[in-house]
């Protein structure tokens, strides 16, 4: 764990001041769980698991908000049982999914969900041709029902055609009303309605929260971050931690704690959890 500055130590103290009022919300791919070639081989990092129930003892409550499905995230992290053992402690898990737009809790157990957003479909039928044009056919679509993921991770130039496609797809989208969210080689498209820190501020107002942290290591995650440092400057205590990777260094600036992927993540809640 390295804090960025001494401003930072400062936030680390002002949440730790309010731990038994604060919320947490962490990012899932690269956060929680490392990155992998294929997203659906996605899992959490061993010991987050654990370091999440013992934190969960600890602070207002936990949430996984997320550029995936709820359900596919729920699945992947077997969060529906990890749920049930936090609220056999007297603790509550929250999913967030697709940005927010997909809402989940231990205690409700069911999806809340809107429908797919108008243009959508009409993208996904002209992605095909978009990526054939920019020579990248062999990208993987991933449908996620509220948004569509182009992934490059397992061509031979997964650089190479990300940057390829990163133009002619943020074209097709503003064409259909949509929103580009380039990651970590991978361009998400969904609407522009629902955000991460729309999210992180829906779920610190509904918990009436003392604190925040969020936890992120990917572009979908800025807007957390930054709502994050915005209910900072309205009072109320924050910290930003990057989860950081070599693939998107700039992330590391808006941090207040910077830690080494999901392993140094599973770190830092162990942290908060053993404060003296």
């Amino acid at each position: 764990m390295e804090l960025t500055s001494d401003e930072a130590r400062a936030h680390y103290d002002a949440v730790r001041d309010v731990l038994a009022g604060t919320v947490v919300g962490l990012d899932f791919d690269g956060t929680l769980s490392p990155v992998v070639d294929d997203p659906e081989a996605a899992r959490l990092h061993p010991g987050a698991p654990g370091a999440l129930l013992e934190l969960a003892e600890v602070v207002r409550a936990v949430a996984v908000i997320t550029g995936r499905p709820a359900r596919q995230a729920i699945a992947m992290g077997d969060l529906d049982a990890l749920g049930n053992a936090m609220l056999d402690r007297g603790a509550e898990l929250f999913v967030f999914g697709q940005y927010g737009n997909e809402r989940w809790s231990a205690t409700e157990q069911r999806i809340r969900s809107p429908r797919p957003p108008a243009g959508l479909a009409s993208f996904e039928r002209e992605l095909p041709s978009v990526l054939r044009r920019a020579g990248a056919p062999d990208a993987f679509i991933e449908e996620k029902g509220l948004a569509v993921a182009v992934h490059t991770r397992r061509m031979d130039d997964p650089s190479g055609a990300f940057d390829r496609l990163v133009k002619p797809i943020a074209a097709l989208a503003e064409r259909h009303h949509l929103t580009t969210e380039p990651g970590r080689n991978v361009i998400e498209v969904r609407s522009g309605e629902m955000h991460k820190g729309r999210a992180v501020r829906t779920f610190v107002a509904e918990q009436e929260a003392a604190g925040v942290v969020f936890g992120g290591d990917d572009l979908g995650d800025v807007e957390a971050f930054e709502a994050v440092r915005s209910l900072r400057s309205e009072g109320l205590p924050g910290l930003v931690v990057c989860s950081a990777s070599h693939e998107q260094p700039d992330l590391v600036r808006l941090a207040d704690v910077v830690v080494d992927g999901p392993a140094g993540m599973v770190d830092l809640l162990g942290a908060l959890v053993r404060r003296p």
